[in-house]
């Protein structure tokens, strides 16, 4: 049992604050790594989750990033830090929580990029003005928010 689990076995559905790490990483054509995410069910996003305890906010970021992407990132830049109320999530099993994302950007990576078929449907680079539709929005708002699409030839 994780820590979020034993968490939630003492305190139910209450609202609680999660803390997570999220990575915008670029290849050399200035396109974005997305995973598509089996929770919420086909939706892409960027590689990311919730820290362990003990774990440094880059360190969780950098974990979460290989397990989700078979890809180790070299250095990174804090680009933002999200909370507050609009982070409110009720998720279906009525679990309740406001969460404080950080997220960090890096072109730098090695490894061959894979899907972990416990996390993730499928992981590819996506050109920034030619991103799927059906993405998790807060994380829309986060490409939208640090990286400028390209104006059309």
């Amino acid at each position: 049992m994780g820590y979020i689990e034993e968490l939630r076995a003492l305190i139910g559905h209450r609202p609680v604050i999660l803390v997570g790490a999220l990575a915008i990483i670029k290849n050399e054509k200035n396109e974005v790594l997305l995973q598509k995410c089996r929770q919420p069910k086909g939706c892409w996003g960027l590689p990311g989750g919730l820290m362990e305890l003990g774990e440094s906010a880059e360190e969780t970021a950098r974990r979460e990033v290989w397990e989700e992407t078979g890809l180790t990132i070299g250095s990174c830049r804090l680009l933002d830090v999200l909370s507050g109320p609009d982070t409110y999530v009720k998720v279906p099993n009525g679990d309740e929580f406001y969460a404080v994302t950080i997220v960090y950007e890096t072109n730098e990576f090695s490894g061959e990029i894979r899907a972990n078929p416990e996390e993730s449907l499928d992981v590819r680079f996506f050109p920034i003005n030619e991103l799927p539709e059906q993405m998790i929005q807060s994380h829309c708002c986060v490409i939208e928010k640090h990286i400028k699409p390209s104006p059309p030839l």
